[in-house]
């Protein structure tokens, strides 16, 4: 069987590593290609190494998808794929129109709480809102052409069904996995002071403000907390700026991108996960398998992963105070904390494991192309 998956770019992104981490576990009865339209390139190294073929488009506009649906149209007839796997939105409108002009079965995926109320409140104003409504009235409209969906959650699925108004049976929810053969089991570091990890791109989105804020309140309590966010992205400056403001930056570090950052998990004591809105996060597992202790936020798809108090400490959705509140038990309550952490590693292993999320994934994939 042959297989095409279509994604925006190879950037060092959730979705980007969880196609990687899936089809290097595909049987050899599967043929893979990828095939990515935009330039970043940062994990075509690591797809090289897993034996799949890899074509870049090169589209320079960033909705130059005429060209988009060209480009693919061309290379689709000359591998003639039994499926196409479409993720991310510009990915994905290319791919379904090419699909359809070519009659090539597609399957759609939603990896994104794309129409959440969260999200749609980063689209601010009128100039916000005539980004966001034709975004949805185009990914609506186009909705019929996959035969199937895959959703990384139940939450974010749902959320689409009624958005996209597709029929519930057309979606089928295979959680993210990894790799526990990649992931050594964590164990408390020996710390001059408590340092908490963060892992995320450096957007809004992710609630690093609202982290950074919480921390300041868990300092002036504990003096010998330190807190290192390890990714990139367009709020930074910002972010500096509130660092700098609270007087902090002895204490707070921005790492910036950090290739394999799950790796930092084992110099940290605890594992902090704020964020306003997400996928069914590839982070939040792999903390999980690790067992390090984690503060999660209590949005749906945080919240499908870990069990408030038994897997994890879950603070209610921007709230800095309970945020606050999670960070200072975690700090007074440690032993109990590593306990619970060691409990996420048991669940992690039973549901999460990358080598039986793909062989789910891929047997449906054979299922919907028969």
């Amino acid at each position: 069987m042959k297989i095409v998956f279509t994604i925006d770019s190879l950037a060092q992104g959730g979705t980007e590593q969880s196609i990687l981490e899936l089809i290097k576990n595909f049987s050899e009865e599967t043929e893979v290609y990828v095939i990515y339209f935009y330039p970043k390139h940062d994990l075509l190294e690591s797809f090289k190494e897993s034996k799949c073929k890899i074509y870049f488009l090169d589209l320079k506009g960033r909705y130059d998808w005429l060209k988009g649906v060209k480009k693919l149209s061309h290379k689709l007839k000359q591998i003639n794929p039994d499926l196409v796997v479409a993720s991310l939105y510009r990915s994905s409108i290319i791919s379904r129109i090419t699909c359809l002009m070519l009659s090539i079965k597609i399957v759609g995926t939603f990896v994104e709480d794309n129409y959440g109320a969260e999200r749609k409140k980063t689209f601010k104003g009128i100039k916000g809102m005539l980004k966001f409504y034709p975004t949805l009235i185009l990914d609506r409209i186009t909705s019929f052409i996959p035969c199937a969906w895959i959703s990384n959650s139940k939450s974010i699925g749902n959320n689409h069904i009624r958005h996209l108004g597709i029929s519930n049976k057309k979606v089928h929810v295979i959680y993210r996995g990894r790799d526990s053969n990649d992931i050594n089991e964590w164990t408390p570091p020996i710390n001059k002071n408590f340092e908490f990890v963060a892992i995320g791109r450096l957007y809004e989105k992710k609630g690093f403000s609202e982290l950074i804020n919480a921390f300041s309140m868990a300092e002036k309590k504990h003096p010998a907390i330190e807190l290192v966010i390890y990714g990139e992205g367009p709020q930074r400056k910002e972010l500096e700026k509130q660092i700098s403001d609270l007087n902090l930056q002895k204490k707070i570090t921005l790492a910036g991108n950090t290739p394999k950052a799950f790796g930092k998990l084992y110099k940290g004591n605890a594992f902090v996960f704020p964020s306003r809105f997400e996928g069914f996060s590839g982070s939040l597992v792999e903390a999980m398998m690790a067992g390090i202790p984690i503060i999660c936020s209590d949005i749906p798809m945080n919240t499908e992963a870990v069990d408030d108090e038994h897997t994890a400490l879950v603070h209610k959705l921007k709230n800095e105070q309970d945020l606050f509140d999670k960070m200072n038990r975690m700090i007074e309550k440690y032993p109990d904390m590593v306990q619970m952490g060691k409990r996420a590693r048991v669940k992690a292993l039973q549901l999460f494991e990358i080598k039986e999320i793909s062989k789910k994934y891929e047997q449906l994939l054979i299922k919907l192309h028969d």
